[in-house]
């Protein structure tokens, strides 16, 4: 399974805010972005010249980061996005929105989706009562995804669910139960990623 291995604070602060990669430590004093607000590397309070090429970079990047995701399997969720019907950037996050991974993140199961993506890969999840193991599987609307019985993962779940105050409109979960439900597919009003996804059509276009 291919991972993005890099130290994550250094990736937020790359990217100027937080990703939120790191779970509850992203919430504390520790945070590599609230101690070290530029940067990283050598150069990293030197001017930076601002480009439209750099933007678009920029926004690309930081949503492969904010979904850890390699190059290659991002440029492959974009292909996939512009062969759909509808607004090209809508459709990308809504694709990145409903991997498996992502929506256990969103409905508190997780702290991140690192976490997340352990979690998957090790079976503690069930989607329709079917073990899934694929951190990219694409949930669908009327999925009901509960963590499997007797799991060793259960108080790290409900640990993790103590971190989170709000679940989209378009999940519905249990977090007493440890199961969910997915209701329908996000509008992009309902997908919180702090990315301009037009920059990155942008980039991909040219």
């Amino acid at each position: 399974m291919a991972r993005d291995t890099s130290p994550q604070c250094k990736q937020c602060r790359r990217e100027g805010q937080k990703l939120f990669l790191k779970g509850q430590r992203c919430l504390t004093e520790k945070c590599g972005v609230e101690r070290r607000s530029y940067p990283p590397g050598e150069h990293g309070r030197g001017r930076v010249r601002q480009s439209e090429y750099r933007q678009q970079l920029r926004e690309k990047q930081k949503a492969r980061r904010y979904y850890q995701l390699l190059e290659k399997q991002f440029r492959g969720y974009y292909q996939k996005a512009s062969r759909q019907p509808g607004v090209t950037g809508e459709n990308l996050l809504r694709l990145l929105e409903r991997r498996l991974d992502n929506v256990l993140v969103r409905l508190g199961f997780a702290a991140s989706r690192r976490q997340s993506r352990q979690l998957v890969g090790h079976g503690h999840w069930l989607v329709n009562g079917r073990r899934v193991d694929i951190p990219s599987y694409q949930v669908r609307p009327e999925d009901v995804i509960t963590i499997r019985p007797s799991s060793a993962a259960a108080d790290v779940v409900r640990s993790a669910t103590e971190l989170t105050a709000v679940v989209p409109p378009w999940l519905q979960a249990d977090h007493d139960a440890l199961t969910a439900k997915v209701l329908r597919l996000p509008e992009r009003s309902e997908i919180a990623t702090p990315v301009q996804e037009q920059l990155i059509v942008e980039l991909y276009s040219k």
